[in-house]
């Protein structure tokens, strides 16, 4: 079976990344014929900063770094040499090898446009909220991911929730069901719910909850809250969607039944719905077992099947 042919981005599609180009670059004023208020112009600057990165660079090292034509390099290094900031030799080694590096003048220059740039960020960055801050990251992140096709970032770690994190988890399962599954907002309400009994008086003995971060941003959660004496119940658990085939499930999956375990209950139970299937395969891989199921309308949706499942302990 041949596989099915990738199809041609849409012209609107190139339109709005062609329309990002330009936005962004005149943000952060690429174009000017001085950047970052200096005497040299994105070229330039672009080969200052590889510069002074390293104390020297092998010519063709620099070119790969730079994706530039070589002639073009050449002359660019020229100019800079005409100025002061660089200068060229042969290789000791090796003289079919060419080295570039910068002057003190150029070290300086460096310098200054590493500082202005820092500076330019930061302001623009100031004037965004903290959560503001934290999408743009993700963004940014997810960008690079894809248009490079890198993996997503390697390390997790679970920690208990912080000042912020009951808002974000509400926030997020809102925002991701609606947009995955087409819940409305009742669902959120429901997580509201959940998250609030849970904030406003849980005994820290036989219920926790766990925030997954990466990158030092939340990308998952789980609860395991007391449904009574003997039955702990696992609620909210949430993978967002950059973290996804990490492990991070697992993880969060894990830590709610150990911690049910050593709390002394003898079976933890989750309620989820059938077109969650990736958190089905999760719990499945955990232990637990379908107990029952049964149609229902829910959450702006008629055609659900809400599943009950338990784990012996």
């Amino acid at each position: 079976m041949t596989a099915a042919a990738t199809p041609h981005p849409a012209a609107a599609d190139v339109a709005a990344i062609r329309a990002f180009n330009r936005f962004y670059t005149a943000r952060v004023g690429a174009l000017r014929d001085g950047l970052l208020a200096t005497a040299h112009p994105l070229p330039e600057a672009r080969v200052l900063y590889e510069l002074g990165q390293v104390d020297r660079a092998d010519f063709a090292d620099l070119r790969r770094a730079l994706d530039l034509d070589a002639g073009y390099l050449s002359r660019l290094l020229a100019r800079l040499a005409d100025q002061g900031l660089v200068t060229r030799e042969r290789a000791p080694d090796d003289g079919r090898r060419q080295q570039v590096a910068l002057t003190p003048d150029g070290r300086d220059a460096y310098t200054t446009l590493d500082r202005r740039s820092a500076s330019e960020i930061a302001a623009l960055l100031d004037g965004l909220a903290e959560d503001e801050r934290g999408r743009l990251l993700d963004a940014l992140r997810t960008v690079e991911t894809i248009l490079e096709g890198a993996p997503g970032p390697a390390g997790f770690a679970l920690r208990d929730p912080q000042a912020g994190d009951f808002g974000w988890v509400v926030q997020r399962h809102g925002a991701l069901y609606a947009a995955e599954y087409g819940f409305d907002a009742t669902f959120e309400a429901l997580v509201a719910k959940v998250v609030a009994d849970y904030a406003n008086g849980h005994d820290p003995a036989r219920e926790r909850a766990w925030i997954a971060e990466a990158s030092g941003r939340p990308v998952g959660c789980v609860f395991c809250m007391r449904r009574d004496e003997r039955t702990a119940q696992l609620r909210c658990l949430l993978v967002e969607p950059s973290a996804r085939g990490l492990g991070v499930g697992q993880a969060l999956v894990d830590a709610c039944v150990a911690f049910a375990r050593q709390a002394g209950y003898a079976q933890i139970v989750l309620w989820t719905n059938d077109v969650l299937v990736g958190a089905r395969r999760l719990y499945e891989r955990a232990g637990f077992a379908l107990a029952e199921s049964a149609p229902h309308r829910s959450f702006g949706r008629d055609d659900l099947v809400g599943e009950d499942w338990a784990l012996a302990l």
